[in-house]
């Protein structure tokens, strides 16, 4: 498939244009014209890239690229040399942020609701909500994040015991504290935390999931990236290379 074949169909399946992000989406670094290979993780990190070279891919796709707005724009120290080891290599890499955490069937938090259960029946940009028909213990909740996650999440406890509705929004999410409490969510579940969540959750009686960056951020680029070898027969691994935030 021709590089750029692909980064239109991903512009369009995405909906890039909809979203005003941090970084720019979609090819981010040029290499090889036809792709065959692909490897995805979540973050352009150099041990992926090491990977996806002893792989033989020629092209990486992530959740986390590069060029954001707040980074110095300097290509030394440590981006020097994952750009270096890109251009050498000749690999493509494509970033999709945004576009990955609310795209409602691929993204981050629509991949989360099905692996917990919850049916979204509301959304508020990129925070998604479930209002239950019937409520679940917090304890019982607590578990199924765990299990599903492989982490212990930390757990801000200020909500009832008993859980009818459930907001969350993947990685660094905790500021959207504010809108889980607008849609009168009993439990807020998203990647990081805050010193001011804790107080937050215990004023305004809401439970505080922080999940992880990384593990509530490794669904949508794999299931993205099983969609493109279903869909055009590419070869597309998922490498996880593990991360405690």
């Amino acid at each position: 498939m021709h590089r750029d074949e692909l980064a239109s169909y991903l512009d369009e399946l995405l909906e890039v244009s909809l979203y005003k992000d941090y970084a720019p989406n979609g090819l981010q670094v040029e290499g090889q014209r036809e792709v065959k290979k692909i490897v995805t993780g979540v973050t352009a990190c150099q041990a992926l890239i090491d990977k996806a070279i002893e792989c033989g891919a020629d092209t990486i796709m992530v959740h986390h690229g590069y060029f954001w707005k707040s980074e110095p724009q300097q290509i030394v120290g440590f981006k020097q040399k994952r750009i270096k080891s890109l251009l050498t290599h000749d690999i493509n890499l494509f970033g999709y942020h945004l576009p990955l955490d609310g795209h409602i069937e691929l993204g981050n938090n629509a991949q989360l609701g099905k692996l917990w259960g919850l049916p979204v029946t509301d959304q508020d940009g990129l925070v998604f909500c479930s209002r239950l028909e019937s409520p679940i213990a917090a304890d019982t909740f607590y578990q199924t994040v765990k299990q599903t996650l492989g982490r212990d999440p930390l757990w801000l406890k200020g909500g009832p015991e008993q859980l009818q509705t459930i907001a969350w929004c993947s990685g660094g999410a905790q500021n959207y504290i504010d809108k889980a409490i607008a849609m009168g969510a009993d439990l807020f579940i998203s990647g990081e935390v805050s010193e001011q969540t804790t107080h937050l959750a215990a004023e305004c009686g809401i439970h505080y999931f922080a999940a992880g960056h990384h593990a509530t951020e490794r669904l949508g680029i794999q299931v993205l990236g099983e969609h493109l070898q279903a869909k055009f027969g590419l070869d597309v691994t998922f490498i996880d290379v593990p991360n405690p935030v």
